[in-house]
């Protein structure tokens, strides 16, 4: 698959990046298909430069832009970013068996907790307080 995406160029601390077309597989730096523009965020406004007509052509030929990429594509008209998908999962069986369970008998899952953990309570109680010994005089 190919991919339109940055390249950082520029000394330590002064990033500015090119826009390229690589194969996906590829390490960020290494050998792009094309370069088609620049983006300096250094400046105030960043800018983001790019050939527009061959842009068009790589994402009509299937290229997938970056996510970051396409923000830009997008502000500039040659990309639409499609709609995140809303995270929607049902539950398993279990979970749904478990809430079947609890609307017939809503009685069935209360358990009767209050007596032993009051007892519980009762016995750490007696086991943390410090036993008396005898002192033999």
């Amino acid at each position: 698959m190919v991919k339109i995406r940055l390249t950082r160029t520029g000394k330590k601390k002064q990033a500015h990046y090119r826009v390229i077309v690589i194969q996906d597989r590829d390490k960020r730096d290494g050998k792009a298909i094309e370069y088609l523009g620049y983006y300096n965020p250094r400046t105030k406004p960043s800018t983001f430069e790019v050939d527009k007509e061959r842009v068009k052509y790589w994402l009509s030929v299937g290229a997938q832009p970056t996510d970051t990429v396409a923000r830009f594509l997008e502000k500039q008209g040659l990309y639409k970013v499609p709609d995140k998908k809303k995270f929607n999962k049902k539950p398993g069986k279990k979970k749904r068996a478990k809430a079947k369970e609890a609307k017939k008998d809503p009685k069935k899952d209360k358990k009767p907790e209050t007596k032993k953990s009051e007892a519980a309570v009762k016995e750490s109680q007696e086991e943390s307080k410090p036993k008396e010994t005898k002192k033999k005089s």
